[in-house]
């Protein structure tokens, strides 16, 4: 079965990520250790909370690098939520800078009449690049389920895989570039869409397999 590595660095509990994955027939490692990170077969990076303590506790770790490390090597990644958020170049929320890996920033939510902050619960999904492997199977508007106040504004709105609406504000849901994949919703709370997300995820790690050990 294919190994996948669940980065650990503090920022929310990893054991749901861990038990959708092992519905889609993998086995999630728990690790903070990037020589774990350098073998696993994919990598996911979850979290919830803060941008700054999210992006310090990372770099406490030392593990930025092996995140770089392991998408420029081309295995498939996996963002959630704030997992998303910290591959930019920064956030309104704080002032560290983010990773670096996709271009771009991570914004407030503008209030507005008649709309909560954060956006917590469910909504549809708009996907913008419908053939991707990620969402094989999925209705064309599935629901999932978001905690959120910030939300990430890519440079390039090529990468941009999914959007949603939350009031009049049409933002960005899920970013998608080579082998890199990230969601600012949670799939390992939303059902059954959330899991045939993440069984896609696992399927697309069993073909990156495949052709590697060809």
């Amino acid at each position: 079965m294919a190994v996948i590595a669940v980065v650990d660095y503090d920022m929310g509990n990893l054991h749901s990520v861990c038990k959708g994955l092992e519905r889609a027939g993998a086995t999630p490692q728990i690790t903070d250790r990037p020589d774990e990170i350098a073998q696993a077969d994919a990598v996911v990076l979850p979290g919830v909370g803060a941008f700054d303590p999210a992006v310090q506790h990372l770099r406490s770790r030392h593990l930025e690098a092996p995140i770089k490390q392991a998408i420029a090597s081309g295995k498939p990644f996996l963002g959630i939520c704030l997992g998303l958020q910290i591959l930019f170049d920064g956030s309104e929320e704080g002032q560290e800078p983010g990773l670096g890996i996709v271009p771009g920033v991570v914004r407030h939510f503008r209030r507005e009449p008649g709309i909560t902050i954060p956006h917590m619960g469910w909504n549809q999904l708009n996907l913008t690049q419908p053939q991707l492997p990620i969402w094989q199977s999925l209705p064309a508007q599935p629901w999932v389920y978001f905690v959120h106040s910030y939300y990430v504004d890519p440079m390039d709105p090529q990468v941009r895989a999914a959007t949603v609406t939350h009031g009049s504000q049409i933002v960005t849901a899920a970013i998608a570039r080579d082998n890199l994949m990230a969601v600012q919703f949670h799939p390992e709370k939303s059902s059954d869409a959330g899991l045939q997300i993440l069984a896609n995820f696992v399927s697309q790690v069993r073909t990156a397999s495949l052709v590697e050990s060809r």
